[in-house]
């Protein structure tokens, strides 16, 4: 037998032998004893080298027996945390592992497995810690060791794989070990019959060993992957399987050998598809259905040599009746479109489109045909791409001819069924390509103009446009087109159809068509809309025919709409906004009810063109720069005093106009670069602030501008801080706007003060959303200090309470949304004010602006600082004090803790809901008795969600929900009475075993409401009475 540096193993390998008392970090190890043959070396050295020895003797020996101890501790099953210690001591040099074999020699030669399993256990807990700390040879050693004990008996085998997960994680593995482990696994262990953590163990370690040593496995060749198919073949758990797809997507990607073994491969992964696994309750892994869904997708499709098997298992689960499975393949052949080519798809496509064709023709699921026409794409996208390097037959023209046979005349019935799904397939397929879409459009599109020229009813012309109007959107997708059906004549011709169709159809529906589809076109033909359709549309605007008022009005109407619906081209907006500002100068001068409308259905048209400019650099400037200014002269010069009245009722001042010209000023600034909104903020806070009216058209006034100025006089110019509201909160949060400080103490003067409600509400909105984009320091919390002062008082007592009350809202809500300190504070103020007799019912209405989504400040879409989850976090800090409130509350306010509570849960995200139901239930039901008809309202949208996702909570209290739903069903606001029917047709997704001694009482109940003066409450009454006719019928 070879000596300690022989690395021969001794007594039939039950020990590794290491090449010398060497310690893990390569220092001389210390002796584990003194021996009787050291003492005549000792004498020469001396009394004080024979002390020192003699300490380090002593030291060694009780180190060696501390380390037994432990060994004897664990191997006995007594301390499973000795193995900790064990490894702590090997970390910092007490011993080493070949100390540690050496301890255990007297358990790993025993002949109880259950003592040789304590004891490669001990060693494998300590190498899984110590790993990378060993030399080379010693792993050499300990790798041999245990590859001869994965003979050994099945208790043992677990602790063994242990072992090899630390070396394989070992960067000093010599060259060759790799593959010797692997071969030893593949040859000896039958993966399969070990439990789950086991089993996660060999995939651990072939994991390993993929990401370390590659080409050591890529010359074991296709052998690597036989070996793998036998470990995996015939895994169920959802955790190991993870582990499993990700080595085949390795051995894929990466170019192992698959050699004969393609199939093979194949059948080991694809026997999980469709993925059916539901995650038990509870599950501490995490592991969703979903997880497995595109793990095992990313292999099935991550080469074409599983084409052959695949795309047959794809078209036999298309077949099924499961729609999960319909879905899963439908997504995967998706999926592989992507990398297949015309020679993997050819054998197949008569199948895949008689599939897809059936499915889209015959489905109830929009999941389902959503996903059909994604694959027709991607299928029809992957056969163009082959064509451009294909000598062989043209499989694209052939696959397109059989949609068209199959689809085209379906087109010619615009009555019947089938028209829209086969439309819908025809542009997906004319969706792919340029390519398809030429060789579709060229067949499709004169003969929806034929069929439109044929069919006279409005209807089937509305239809027949709208499908026109899906193919010219896919003409912008492709830029460029060849003129092909549209040359100049027949566009002429089309623009024509397109204004008479806009104008004068008398069914809206198809004028709104006509519109969206010039839209379309506009981009790629701007200049035969801009000298065609715009001066044609301007005429019509600008005529003074004689004619009924009613028809006058409705064709102008009209034409404001077909100016903004083309505008969807720089180069044509620059025609059509003139000639929107020009009308709005027109109609604004007047003071009757039609002038009001008219301005407003100015702004409206201009709205549309501003958002439709808003991707354009080019064309958002212009709009921004021509609209603001001009909007901002005409509400100046209304503002301003004349002789004749001393509060001018302009259209321009009235509330409903300004609030039209709102979302016109902030559609045009919020997507400025920050340098251009600079530039534009820089002139007009100082109109707001100093009166400066230079950057003005027409700025040749009577008088001072001063909006923030004293006296009544003064109030029509107080109005317009809404328009001020609308600039500087949608402004970019990087942008600085200037004498801001100053700004923010006029506003908070203007909201306190004003006595006009619109004037007054609109300060505190500019105020807050100034204060949210506000960056944290000194100055914020200086201004939010003065506010607070100028709120306290105000809202204590006083004539301006309400003005108090709404600027604390505004503020609190611009707060909560960047999770700000102050706005717990301030919160606590609202649920205070609950309990005021008469702040309290505006307060608890103040709960839904706090939750609710502001349309025009403090939104992402104005860049407002908004943060995730702002109303999960409002629901946990508030709710438990509302419901602590309400049950401290007097009987006159209770109703208003029960309203603010109503609010907080009808906003809250629905799964949050449902979380919570079984606490907040009995203060919902309880909101219901309430009389006022917001609360009712509110808890009746808060409660329909639940009865459908919560059934079994809900069905705990039916003889309440049903009482409740039928006496509100004689409400006298009809909000109510639609809601609490949808409610009490929501009842009948809980049991039937529930329901059914309600059954004829609620049907009786219900006749009433079928004889509504209210068509929309008998539809409802209608809908729910049948369900409950149907409840317990078989086959429900």
């Amino acid at each position: 037998m070879a000596g300690p540096t022989g690395g021969a193993r001794h007594r039939g390998c039950a020990r590794p032998c290491a090449r010398g008392p060497v310690c893990a970090r390569g220092r001389p190890a210390p002796q584990a004893h003194v021996t009787a043959g050291t003492a005549p070396a000792q004498a020469q050295a001396g009394c004080g080298g024979r002390a020192a020895a003699l300490r380090a003797g002593v030291m060694a020996a009780a180190g060696a027996e501390a380390l037994a101890a432990s060994v004897r501790d664990f191997v006995s099953g007594q301390q499973d945390g000795r193995a900790a210690e064990v490894a702590a001591g090997v970390k910092d040099g007490r011993w080493t592992v070949l100390q540690l074999v050496e301890a255990l020699g007297f358990c790993l030669e025993n002949t109880d497995p259950r003592m040789r399993g304590r004891g490669i256990q001990l060693l494998s807990q300590v190498l899984l810690q110590c790993y990378s700390l060993l030399q080379e040879k010693e792993v050499l050693h300990l790798v041999l060791f245990y590859e001869s004990r994965l003979q050994d008996n099945h208790l043992v085998i677990p602790s063994v794989l242990q072992g090899l997960r630390a070396l394989s994680m070992c960067e000093v593995l010599s060259p060759g070990l790799a593959v010797s482990v692997l071969k030893a696994i593949f040859q000896e262990v039958h993966v399969q019959s070990l439990l789950q953590l086991d089993r996660h163990t060999v995939y651990s370690i072939i994991t390993n060993f993929m990401s370390t040593r590659e080409e050591e496995l890529k010359g074991l060749g296709a052998n690597f992957t036989f070996g793998f198919i036998q470990v995996m073949d015939g895994e169920k758990d959802p955790r190991n399987l993870l582990v499993a797809f990700q080595i085949v997507h390795d051995l894929i990607a990466k170019d192992y050998a698959l050699g004969p073994f393609v199939e093979e491969l194949f059948e080991v992964t694809s026997c999980y598809f469709p993925v059916d696994f539901t995650p038990p309750p509870n599950d501490p892994h995490g592991i969703q259905r979903e997880d497995l869904i595109l793990s095992l997708r990313a292999v099935l499709a991550s080469t074409t040599q599983f084409a052959e098997f695949l795309l047959p298992l794809l078209i036999e689960k298309l077949d099924s009746e499961l729609q999960s499975a319909k879905l899963d393949s439908l997504q995967t052949l998706t999926a592989c479109c992507a990398i297949y080519g015309q020679k993997e798809l050819q054998e197949f496509l008569p199948s895949l489109w008689s599939s897809l064709r059936r499915e889209v023709f015959q489905t109830a699921s929009e999941k389902i045909e959503t996903e059909c026409l994604t694959a027709l794409r991607a299928l029809s996208a992957c056969l163009s791409r082959s064509v451009l390097s294909s000598d062989s037959e043209d499989l694209l023209d052939s696959f397109l001819s059989s949609i068209l046979q199959d689809c085209r005349h379906h087109l010619c019935e615009p009555d019947m069924k089938l028209v829209w799904p086969s439309a819908k397939l025809l542009q997906a397929a004319a969706g792919a390509s340029l390519r398809t879409y030429h060789r579709i459009s060229h067949s499709v599109l004169p003969l929806l103009l034929e069929q439109y020229t044929k069919h006279t009813q409005s209807s089937q012309r509305r239809t027949i446009l709208e499908m026109l109007l899906g193919f010219l959107e896919l003409q912008q997708k492709w830029g460029h087109v060849e003129e092909g059906f549209l040359s100049s004549s027949n566009l002429e011709l089309v623009v024509d159809h397109l204004i008479r169709l806009a104008l004068h159809e008398e069914d809206s529906q198809s004028s709104e068509a006509a519109m969206e589809a010039a839209g379309s076109l506009a981009p790629t033909y701007p200049k035969v809309f801009s000298g065609h359709m715009v001066p044609r549309l301007e005429e019509e605007l600008q005529s003074e025919r004689e004619e009924s008022h009613h028809k006058r009005h409705s064709l102008q109407q009209r034409c404001l709409q077909a100016l903004a619906a083309v505008s969807t081209h720089t180069s044509i907006v620059k025609d059509t906004v003139p000639i929107l500002l020009q009308h709005l100068q027109k109609v604004q001068k007047g003071t009757e009810a039609k002038n009001t409308q008219d301005v407003i259905s100015v702004c409206l048209s201009l709205h549309r063109v501003a958002l439709q400019c808003q991707q354009d650099a080019e064309g958002c400037w212009y709009f921004h720069q021509t609209v603001v200014p001009c909007l901002l002269a005409m509400a100046v010069q209304a503002a301003m005093p004349e002789s004749t009245h001393t509060l001018p009722g302009k259209a321009l001042l009235e509330e409903e106009v300004l609030a039209a010209m709102i979302p016109v000023i902030s559609a045009a600034t919020t997507h400025l670069s920050p340098e251009l909104a600079a530039q534009s903020v820089s002139h007009v806070v100082p109109l707001f602030l100093d009166g400066d009216v230079s950057f003005l058209p027409q700025n040749n006034f009577p008088c001072s501008f001063q909006p923030f100025g004293d006296g009544e006089h003064l109030e029509a110019q107080r109005r317009l801080v809404a328009l001020l509201m609308a600039f500087v909160c949608s402004l970019p949060r990087d942008v600085a706007i200037p004498q801001q400080e100053w700004l923010l103490r006029e506003l908070l003067a203007l909201s306190c003060s004003s006595n006009c409600p619109f004037t007054a509400t609109t300060a505190a909105k500019c105020f807050a959303g100034l204060v949210n984009k506000h960056p944290a320091g000194q100055q914020l919390d200086e201004v939010l200090q003065l506010a607070v002062n100028r709120m306290e008082p105000s809202l204590a007592e006083g004539p301006r309470r309400t003005q108090a009350l709404t600027l604390l809202l505004w503020v609190t809500k611009a707060l909560v949304l960047r999770y700000h300190p102050l706005s717990s504070c301030l919160t606590d103020k609202l649920l205070g004010l609950l309990g005021d007799t008469e702040l309290g019912p505006a307060t608890a209405d103040g709960f839904s602006l706090l939750m609710a989504e502001s349309p025009d400040v403090l939104h992402k879409g104005c860049h407002a600082d908004v943060r995730i989850m702002f109303r999960q976090r409002f629901f946990t800090d508030n709710v438990p004090k509302l419901v602590q409130g309400f049950h401290g509350a007097g009987p006159d306010v209770k109703a208003n803790y029960l309203k603010g509570l109503s609010h907080v849960l009808n906003h809250l995200p629905k799964p949050v809901l449902v979380t919570e139901l079984p606490t907040l239930l009995s203060l919902l039901l309880e909101a219901l008795s309430c009389s006022d008809r917001v609360v009712q309202l509110s808890t009746l949208s808060c409660l329909h969600p639940l009865l459908l996702e919560a059934p079994q909570i809900m069905s705990l209290h039916v003889d309440t929900l049903v009482t409740k739903f039928l006496n509100l069903t004689s409400s006298p606001t009809m909000a109510v009475r639609i809601a609490a029917l949808r409610c009490a047709h929501a009842l009948t997704s809980l049991p039937t075993t529930v329901l059914l001694p309600y059954k004829g009482r609620v049907i009786r109940a219900l006749a009433k409401p079928l004889d509504d003066k209210k068509r929309l409450v008998r539809k409802e009454a209608v809908a729910a009475r049948g369900e409950w006719f149907l409840l317990g019928s078989p086959g429900r």
